[in-house]
């Protein structure tokens, strides 16, 4: 089986307005240069939220910050934005939880990429999105993965080194499909979550296996959770979602053509009900379905649906 593309445009978390600079992780001394450039602006994050002044990032000078407990070069932004100019270096700056506090207790400034990313301009975005994938892999896996020593930071804040056995860890993102199913009559197939309210319904989605093609994750992922057979799938496009490090691949597929659309299987587990939606039902205003937060690309695809998109 192979896979048709067709772009999505507008992803929420697929955006983005910085350049990497991955030449430049390498050099030893670069951290210690860019803290103390007058130009450098860093972003601030707590767990995994960070400082705002509205919709947009507060990106400050560290020179004038409390010493962090990570420190990444995110790169430089290629944007022109007030106080930003394109090429200004970006660092990312985790701070204590009473570090954070002495800056603000406002939470109203600590913002959460989850529920309002798709607030962020695409520059915000790009930072965003990256620092909490960086951060949360440094939180996770501090130890080798070989023999569980403890590991030091490198490279910028892209990779840890282990000092016994000599190795090199690097970032990882987990690639999970997740996927429009459409029937003949242009309906959708929507899931609700065993950890969800009743009333919440989404895509199904699921991890990639180990030796698995994004094709076969696809069809083994909506047999497991729904017990419906696919046709081809049409690849739709990608986002991040550093909650804690998953690349979302965004696909739509019909029914393969035997295949019955009520012989509806739930798996009992993960899932615990499957329904069938018109647009018609999802635009009621009166209905109680909650569909997912606009930052997601489950919302994305369900959006485009609802335009009119994919009749089958």
């Amino acid at each position: 089986m192979t896979i048709q593309v067709r772009a999505l445009a507008g992803l929420p978390l697929a955006r983005g307005g910085l350049d990497r600079h991955g030449e430049l992780r390498s050099r030893p001394d670069v951290l210690d240069g860019l803290r103390v450039d007058p130009n450098t602006r860093a972003v601030i994050l707590r767990g995994r939220r960070a400082l705002v002044t509205g919709d947009a990032l507060d990106l400050l000078d560290p020179s004038e910050l409390p010493e962090p407990e990570l420190m990444v070069y995110l790169g430089s932004t290629t944007e022109d934005s007030p106080g930003t100019p394109p090429g200004t270096d970006i660092l990312l700056w985790v701070l204590a939880e009473a570090d954070a506090d002495a800056i603000t207790e406002d939470e109203d400034r600590w913002f959460d990429l989850r529920r309002s990313g798709h607030r962020l301009s695409d520059r915000d975005v790009g930072i965003l999105a990256t620092s909490l994938a960086i951060a949360g892999w440094h939180r996770a896996e501090p130890f080798c993965a070989h023999c569980g020593s403890p590991t030091t930071v490198r490279n910028a804040g892209w990779a840890r080194h282990c000092p016994v056995d000599g190795n090199e860890l690097f970032p990882r993102m987990d690639p999970a499909v997740i996927v429009a199913v459409v029937d003949p009559q242009g309906r959708i197939l929507l899931g609700s979550n065993a950890m969800w309210e009743h009333n919440r319904y989404s895509l199904l989605a699921g991890y990639v296996d180990a030796g698995e093609s994004l094709e076969q994750a696809v069809a083994r992922e909506i047999f497991e959770e729904s017990g419906m057979r696919l046709g081809k799938p049409v690849y739709l496009g990608s986002q991040p979602w550093p909650f804690p490090r998953s690349l979302m691949l965004g696909f739509v597929a019909p029914l393969a053509e035997d295949q019955d659309p009520e012989a509806l299987v739930p798996d009992g587990q993960e899932i615990l009900d499957l329904r069938w939606f018109t647009r018609e039902e999802l635009e009621d205003p009166a209905t109680d379905v909650i569909l997912p937060g606009p930052s997601s690309i489950a919302r994305a695809v369900i959006d485009e649906w609802l335009r009119g998109s994919w009749s089958r």
